[in-house]
């Protein structure tokens, strides 16, 4: 307990998101830093004075010198502790790149690891695929019920376990970012913690581009359907051109909202909000410096590679199938056409094989965009003054 010059125990009042807490003293304060809930940039003053402070600037409380207990320090956020130390010189794009390469090859166990969360049940759904086929036995028909119960569950295993994946790759990319050894455990217990956040989002974000990807689709199908009318066609392409705005404007407003989610500690609103200013900051500089193209060119290589990798190998097959979409007459009678040719193919192991390194290899595009948030934070001085892992829903109440 802290006294001061009168022998009475100083209080404390704290103020979070515009809220004010207290009076408490400083023990009180303790346990509130050790669940995460004050952070050193949290505004404080004494119960009996007017003038603002910081919190980190409380005596014995985020000092080292007047440091508790190792206990109340080892139970501080992984994400608070990985993040402190920003970064002192902004990189290039090339930089960034060769330091993702980096980062992935000093700890590719790990990340694989992490890989191996969400791919192992996916791998196990595609495998129980082929005893799905139906049959006219009753044996075979139980057999298929069961292959079928067992991939729909591994199927939700893997979507479960997707939110982890993110918030993982997050917190180790970050950490070895600033040069820290992160324990894949430690960094596991970390995500965990992030998982209904995440899993919100994720649901919010990809069931926009799912919805957006669905609109592109029925304009083809309204193109098809109406080829031969003119008027018909360019209503397509309207619709078209819309589709595309709303996909690009919405991607870009998206693309740091792991980072926000993780590494900020935001809420929904709150990392879709930070998400669309961060990419949106930096226009006083060149264009290929600014957040949004370069997020944008690295998402870009991505989804390049990713095409490569799986329309590669059906380029032929893809061609026959949009020259029949294009000349159709019965767009019913082609999809029924394309399920059975599809089901006649069966297993393709070089699909499979290409598919198992794509996910291995997939953590280097949330390395690269770690490594592009924070050095964005030096381009844009105020979130440079956030903490790092505070959230509203984690302030002190």
């Amino acid at each position: 307990m802290m006294l001061d010059d009168q022998g009475m125990t100083e209080e404390w009042i704290v103020r979070v998101h515009g809220t004010e807490y207290g009076p408490a003293d400083v023990e009180t304060l303790r346990e509130w830093k050790a669940e995460g809930r004050l952070l050193p940039g949290n505004e404080a003053r004494r119960a009996d004075s007017d003038l603002w402070t910081i919190a980190a600037e409380i005596p014995g409380l985020f000092g080292v010198a007047a440091a508790g207990p190792a206990s109340i320090l080892s139970n501080r956020s992984t994400v608070e502790r990985l993040t402190q130390a920003p970064l002192q010189q902004r990189r290039s794009l090339a930089q960034i790149l060769t330091e993702t390469f980096r980062i992935y090859w000093r700890g590719f166990f790990q990340f694989l690891t992490l890989t191996l969360l969400v791919l192992l049940p996916s791998v196990c759904s595609q495998l129980a695929s082929p005893w799905m086929q139906t049959a006219q036995t009753p044996d075979v028909d139980l057999r298929a019920l069961a292959a079928g119960s067992f991939a729909f569950l591994m199927f939700i295993l893997s979507i479960a376990m997707w939110p982890i994946y993110v918030a993982g790759i997050q917190i180790l990319a970050a950490g070895m970012a600033a040069g820290h050894r992160v324990s894949l455990v430690a960094a596991l217990n970390e995500a965990v913690r992030f998982w209904p956040r995440v899993a919100v989002l994720c649901v919010f974000v990809y069931g926009v581009f799912f919805l957006l990807t669905i609109f592109a689709f029925g304009i083809a199908v309204l193109v098809a359907a109406g080829a031969s009318s003119l008027l018909l066609i360019f209503f397509a392409l309207a619709l078209l051109i819309l589709q595309v705005w709303m996909f690009g404007r919405f991607f870009v407003n998206v693309l740091f909202w792991q980072q926000f989610a993780v590494l900020e500690g935001g809420g929904l609103a709150d990392s879709l909000r930070e998400s669309k200013n961060l990419a949106r900051s930096g226009c006083d500089l060149p264009w290929f410096q600014r957040p949004m193209w370069r997020g944008v060119f690295i998402a870009s290589i991505w989804f390049a590679f990713v095409l490569a990798i799986t329309l590669g190998p059906e380029w032929t097959t893809l061609r026959h199938y949009f020259n029949e979409l294009m000349t159709t007459q019965d767009p019913q009678a082609l999809v029924q056409k394309l399920t059975e040719t599809q089901q006649a193919h069966g297993f393709d192991i070089s699909s499979f094989a290409l598919g198992v390194l794509q996910k291995i290899l997939q953590p280097l595009l949330g390395i690269a965009f770690v490594l592009l948030y924070l050095d964005s934070k030096i381009e844009v001085p105020s979130h440079m003054k956030r903490v790092v892992g505070a959230s509203e829903r984690d302030a002190v109440r």
